[in-house]
């Protein structure tokens, strides 16, 4: 929306832009967002531009795109101002300045909030500002397939309306894809259902190349046993992890930061004291360790942990006034995406992508809470400008006939065709729970070949249908679409977690547990090719920050 937006204002009166969106636009995940979104706001107070860009870069375990942050680092505050411009209730200091708290690896309290619904205020005020321009329609409850193309140059997407079945060409002269990450491609995960790695299954089809998937940001904190995200803001507001003896243990792991380092570092820690025996077991055998809120004043809670109470309450029969929350590392984000350059191009002319489906890079091997929501801004912003500014120079091309018709008869006579051969929800159990065993937070060479194995062997076994012949909102063909999206996308994630033979943020491998900057210090790229994926490399921007230990 975001893009849309700057769309709409570069080529007022000269562009018409479609929102072409798989779910109502305030369904999208996006308004689960809780925390803060980060942005220096007031370097008279101690906080400043240099500080935002070390603490995200050595967040990132050097793997970030050092000129990509400094851009990312400038542009941040602008955003905060122009959403309060259009409207955003940020929540305020006793002075009325935008008030601001801490989040993990960050220095200064720099994440902008309001209460604990950031993401749906965020998305409320962009959607009513989209609104506003007779520019943009949104296309509601259409599913992209398929990127077009013709003589090396963006042509638009196949796209089914699942209201009736239809499918459509949306021609265009340029796009921005903004469809998100991989979502519920593990079970234990803080995503809605309808989040699930389109974006990346149809750009890596298309030809572009995905880069650094095998970074997988675990949330420490993942609400047991659903995986609702209780936000970082709640240890940000000074809640406290115990295990199962009480003790604060965060201080064994990181003695300066504690509760407030960086998410793959608590995740791993909390790995740790369950796998040592100090973790506690749910009736059903869950393991889990507690986040206290308890040490809280309750108005702290009541005001600035709303919607978190809330969750626990209804979800958990748990008041955090009162008791403990049980949480555990849940799957959340993903670092990798489609490889794009500063400006947010991909390699494919005519097309942009922004936000979590793309790979700029700022957030190298582990993203810093609260600056995913502005990283969104920020390149929603910059690919919206762009696509319009090459829409308004460009001539269309139209997309290739027989590209069209190959989609179509994909989806309508090879899935629609048959009788199923395989129930598809019983296919995408398999993928998630070969996902939670053998690509989670600590990894190692010979169960994820394993874990490899079996996508693959999945994949060659893989006959889907549909049960459901009808054409009007067709959830089960929609399922399988999305199931085979599921399946590319984990397999260039397993497959590049197997090449990459170091510790690196997320990416933490027991066989090989320290980082290794003489060979791994770069990007990797997977294309698909022929009978598999190929792997490229890409360096790593480093302007002024030499890679050292990250300790916190």
């Amino acid at each position: 929306m975001r893009a849309a937006i700057e769309a709409a204002r570069t080529g007022r009166g000269k562009v018409r832009v479609a929102v072409v969106t798989k779910t109502q636009p305030m369904r999208s995940h996006s308004v689960s967002a809780e925390g803060g979104t980060a942005a220096v706001l007031y370097p008279e107070e101690g906080d400043s531009f240099e500080s935002h860009i070390w603490d995200t870069v050595k967040g990132s375990d050097f793997l970030a795109d050092q000129d990509a942050v400094e851009r990312y680092v400038s542009l941040a505050p602008l955003e905060i101002i122009q959403l309060e411009h259009w409207g955003m209730p940020w929540s305020r200091r006793k002075d009325g300045k935008i008030a601001q708290r801490y989040f993990g690896g960050q220095s200064y309290p720099r994440a902008c909030y309001a209460e604990d619904r950031v993401g749906f205020y965020e998305m409320s005020t962009l959607y009513d500002t989209c609104l506003k321009y007779d520019e943009i329609v949104f296309y509601d409850e259409w599913y992209a397939t398929k990127i077009l193309k013709n003589n090396g140059r963006f042509a638009g997407v196949v796209a089914m309306n699942l209201k009736n079945g239809e499918p459509a060409v949306f021609s265009a002269k340029a796009g921005v894809l903004a469809t998100g990450g991989a979502g519920r491609i593990y079970s234990f995960a803080t995503f809605g259902h309808s989040s699930t790695p389109d974006g990346y299954a149809i750009a890596f089809r298309a030809g572009m190349p995905l880069k650094d998937m095998e970074f997988v940001q675990f949330h420490p904190t993942g609400l047991v046993p659903s995986g609702i995200l209780i936000t970082e803001a709640s240890r940000g507001e000074g809640g406290i992890l115990r295990n199962k003896n009480g003790e604060r243990f965060m201080e064994r792991y990181a003695p300066k930061a504690k509760d407030l380092a960086p998410r793959d570092i608590v995740s791993r820690a909390m790995v740790t004291e369950i796998r040592e025996g100090r973790g506690l077991k749910t009736e059903d055998g869950e393991d889990y360790l507690l986040l206290d809120l308890t040490v809280l004043e309750p108005e702290i809670v009541k005001k600035r942990l709303t919607s978190i109470r809330e969750i626990c309450i209804r979800t958990a029969n748990i008041d955090p006034l009162n008791e403990p929350i049980p949480v555990r590392p849940v799957a959340h984000y993903y670092m990798g995406g489609v490889d794009v350059n500063i400006d947010g191009a991909t390699e494919l002319p005519g097309l942009w992508a922004a936000g979590e489906v793309s790979c700029v890079s700022i957030n190298g091997a582990n993203r810093l809470g609260s600056n995913s929501t502005s990283e969104c801004l920020v390149w929603g912003r910059i690919t919206g400008e762009l696509a319009a500014r090459f829409a308004m120079t460009h001539q269309p091309v139209e997309p290739v006939k027989e590209d069209v018709e190959l989609e179509e008869r994909r989806i309508f006579d090879k899935l629609l065709g048959p009788a199923p051969r395989l129930n598809p929800y019983n296919v995408k159990r398999e993928i998630q729970s070969i996902m939670e065993r053998h690509f989670h937070v600590f990894r190692e060479q010979e169960s994820m070949e394993e874990g490899l194995r079996k996508l693959r062997n999945l994949r060659a076994e893989m006959e889907l249908g549909v049960e459901d012949k009808s054409r009007y909102y067709n959830t089960n063909l929609m399922n399988v679409l999305e199931i085979e999206c599921m399946i590319d996308v984990c397999e260039v994630i397993g497959a590049a977690a197997v090449h990459r033979r170091e510790s690196r943020g997320a990416h933490a491998r027991v066989d090989y547990p320290k980082r290794d900057d003489e060979n791994w210090l770069n990007h990797i790229l997977a294309y698909r090719v022929v009978g598999g994926i190929e792997f490229a490399y890409k360096q790593v921007v480093l302007t002024k920050y030499k890679p050292v230990e990250r300790t916190y």
